[in-house]
């Protein structure tokens, strides 16, 4: 990882006529999550696609007037559709943040302002690992904005944690807590450290 960037998002309700009366929107699972709220309010029925996009494409190339998509703005004028609403999702403050991945490492001493550094780790399986790999990071002052676990297959064996924390090896208070990780954990595999674009706080 090598940089990060953060995209509002925003859902746009779409159909082949301005005055059609809606009865089904099409979009990815995750986008008509998005816009529950929104569509039980009109009575909308929500059918799950493989995507956004497709969603728009497959309005586009049907004969139903009473079928909507919900996808980015952008798809209404890519697949000649009409944008009925393009602020449907419920939370009007969602954002995506998205990586930039490179087969290099970015040179450090590129790197201005805040920095962050993403990891994944798999502690190991004896009581309170987590909670003794989490202490270096306190004890150290290092902030971690993000924790999410993850299991190792389906033994239920080991638990694996993607994390983010603030700042960079090479920091010592960095290094003294990635130390202490190692230690207690079977695995560290540090993904990237890149220029924070947002604050955390």
């Amino acid at each position: 990882i090598i940089a990060e960037h953060f995209m509002s998002i925003r859902h746009c309700l779409m159909a082949k006529s301005a005055d059609a009366v809606i009865k089904t929107a099409m979009s990815h699972p995750q986008a008509l999550g998005q816009c529950r709220h929104f569509l039980r309010a009109n009575g909308i029925i929500p059918v799950a696609y493989a995507d956004t996009a497709a969603a728009a494409a497959f309005v586009a190339a049907n004969d139903d007037p009473s079928a909507a998509a919900i996808a980015p703005p952008i798809a209404a004028a890519l697949y000649g559709l009409v944008a009925i609403n393009d602020a449907v999702q419920d939370d009007m403050s969602n954002m995506t943040r998205f990586v930039v991945l490179s087969r290099a490492p970015v040179d450090r001493s590129t790197l201005t302002g805040t920095l962050m550094t993403t990891l994944i780790f798999e502690v190991k399986n004896i009581p309170a690992a987590l909670y003794k790999a989490m202490g270096g990071f306190a004890t150290n002052g290092v902030n971690m904005t993000k924790l999410e676990s993850y299991q190792n297959g389906a033994s239920f064996a080991a638990t694996e944690f993607f994390a983010d924390i603030e700042g960079a090896p090479g920091d010592p208070a960095v290094d003294r807590a990635l130390e202490e990780l190692r230690f207690h954990c079977n695995s560290v595999r540090l993904l990237g450290t890149y220029t924070q674009t947002r604050n955390r706080g």
